[in-house]
């Protein structure tokens, strides 16, 4: 399921948190409502860590990573980084990551398989992706935006791209990922993917503004309909095919 909720009435919920298979990151700060969204649906599941980043609340936009690692910019403090060291799950490296595009979560894009970056991420820190996230790695742009980081979100299920991502680049970059794409938007039209939105393998959190219309793709592409939803949904399209013939 896709659960709507915002930060501080902001809705670019993926600036304030981060989300993979095994942990979550919360920017210190937020309402009640904001946390025990995340921990009504994950507090069972993964360690839900609240943290700043370089004493600032815009983790989700400057850190990278998956099930087997994180990435942090060289501004995390040493304290924040034995924080996260500490409260994360043992088989997850953490990183910090000398880099001159330090906005590390708008210039990676990746699931636990593959990682997208930005052409002009340095040779060194495309070689600590691959060891410490244990990925392929890939320079690409989304629909000619360097920023892969904020213009998708992939996850091992399925990725939501850029609205103006062509036809011939989602089929490229879905064989490169080999997982299914679509062209969408969140918090109400909004092609800033990354910040309106986290999803993981089984759950999404977006933001407050976004659509029941934009939430349907979201919970289709990232599969995260029960098998009854995708039954009625399946037998709506039938029905509707079967109007039009």
């Amino acid at each position: 399921m896709a659960t709507r909720l915002q930060f501080e009435n902001n809705s670019d919920i993926g600036v304030f948190s981060k989300l993979t298979n095994s942990y979550c990151l919360c920017a210190i700060g937020g309402s009640t409502n904001f946390y025990s969204a995340f921990e009504s649906e994950l507090s069972d599941v993964v360690p839900i860590v609240h943290t700043t980043i370089g004493g600032t609340r815009i983790l989700g936009r400057l850190t990278a990573g998956n099930r087997h690692g994180l990435l942090v910019p060289s501004t995390t403090n040493d304290q924040e980084l034995q924080h996260l060291r500490n409260s994360l799950p043992d088989a997850v490296a953490v990183q910090r990551v000398e880099e001159r595009l330090s906005a590390l979560g708008n210039v990676i894009a990746c699931n636990d398989h593959v990682a997208l970056v930005h052409p002009d991420v340095d040779r060194e820190t495309e070689e600590i992706i691959a060891d410490v996230l244990k990925v392929e790695v890939f320079r690409q742009t989304i629909a000619d935006n360097v920023l892969v980081g904020s213009y998708c979100a992939i996850t091992n299920q399925g990725g939501l791209v850029h609205p103006k991502t062509s036809v011939q680049d989602q089929d490229e970059l879905s064989s490169l990922l080999q997982v299914p794409l679509v062209a969408g938007t969140v918090n109400r039209g909004s092609d800033v993917i990354g910040a309106g939105l986290v999803v993981n393998d089984w759950c999404a959190f977006t933001g407050f503004d976004t659509t029941a219309m934009e939430i349907s793709v979201i919970e289709a592409i990232f599969k995260l309909q029960g098998r009854e939803q995708t039954a009625v949904i399946n037998d709506m399209r039938d029905s509707l095919v079967d109007s039009w013939a």
